[in-house]
């Protein structure tokens, strides 16, 4: 039923990737709503609960909830947390903080995954920074994803980038994944690296790019809560990820509700 190509990586049909596009679109409309609700005085878990009620009145399943024993909607990652940040209710936003909202969500079987990182009010210009480049980042690595290209190209073109603006942090062992009837699949994508190596590239591959990126050292550490990933040395990090169909007319922003258009030049899908 599910196509593989020899290296084990799923490939969508035309009808599938319409699927991988509907899931996404929640997944998109959802972190569009909460970008729009992050104000101080918010708690993570204010945030987690509007994106369930807005994912399953979509018809959608919040796909973190319950992965590995995940307990939330959302990872909600506050300054110096990285990635797999808990929503609670201990702590509220403050005016200068930054906050990585990742959110994942299920429909019909098929999965969208999708990260924005976001300034609570007005927040310090190197953070202001630090997000753009990490945005930035993820925009280059997607663009890498077209038929014939290499694996590794897409975190080659993501260090690349990062490096180019500053010293900045990559930490080494988080990446992008492949992504469709399971949020993670095969391949792992590594946010760093050399050109041309790894799997080609296929049309009907889908692939979750996410890059992180540290205000200062790569290196980070697990909480004892046994998900949350903090930097060592105390300093914020940004995270930003799409879900991206490889398409013979370039990558398909899934999650991105104009399919990545404005920032790619283009439809794919035209």
């Amino acid at each position: 039923m599910f196509k593989r190509n020899r290296h084990g990586i799923q490939i969508k049909s035309p009808e599938q990737l319409e699927k991988m596009r509907a899931a996404g679109l929640v997944v998109g409309r959802t972190l569009d709503l909460l970008k729009r609700s992050v104000e101080p005085g918010m708690t993570p878990l204010d945030l987690d609960s509007i994106a369930e009620k807005a994912i399953r009145d979509e018809g959608a399943i919040p796909s973190f909830k319950g992965y590995q024993g995940f307990p939330a909607t959302i990872c909600a990652s506050v300054n110096d947390e990285v990635v797999h940040g808990i929503p609670t209710d201990a702590r509220k936003l403050r005016e200068g903080d930054v906050i990585s909202i990742d959110c994942g969500a299920i429909l019909d079987g098929w999965h969208g995954d999708s990260a924005v990182t976001v300034p609570v009010g007005e927040v310090d210009p190197k953070l202001t920074e630090l997000m753009r480049v990490t945005e930035e980042a993820m925009w280059r690595g997607i663009a890498a994803l077209r038929p014939g290209r290499h694996l590794s190209d897409i975190g080659f073109e993501i260090e690349k980038y990062v490096k180019s603006q500053g010293r900045f942090g990559i930490p080494p062992e988080y990446g992008g994944h492949g992504i469709g009837t399971e949020m993670h699949m095969d391949p792992w994508i590594a946010n760093h690296g050399r050109p041309g190596r790894g799997p080609v590239l296929e049309e009907g591959m889908c692939l979750a790019i996410e890059p992180m990126v540290n205000l200062g050292t790569e290196r980070t550490r697990v909480l004892s809560d046994e998900w949350t990933v903090v930097t060592v040395d105390g300093k914020s990090s940004a995270h930003f990820e799409h879900s991206v169909a490889v398409t013979h007319n370039g990558p398909w922003v899934l999650t991105a509700l104009d399919g990545g258009e404005s920032r790619l030049g283009g439809h794919p899908q035209s």
